[in-house]
């Protein structure tokens, strides 16, 4: 039972990560989808979501030091 409670615990956090877009439409996972996948594979797809996230970050940073005045 309480791997069960933890698996919906990393799908809500991934449904989260990818709601964390400004933007976007929200974005609402079937946990159904997920449920075959072990805990391992769940935390793996956190990571790599955050690894998207914090390339974004620099992309926009970098884009945005264009704009600076000397």
């Amino acid at each position: 039972m309480q791997e069960q409670s933890r698996k919906k615990r990393l799908i809500k956090d991934i449904q989260d990560l990818l709601n964390s877009y400004d933007g976007i439409s929200p974005t609402f996972i079937n946990p159904a989808l997920l449920e075959f996948m072990d805990e391992d594979t769940l935390v793996n797809i956190i990571g790599t979501l955050l690894d998207q996230k914090e390339e974004n970050i620099k992309a926009d940073t970098a884009w945005l030091e264009k704009f600076k005045t000397k």
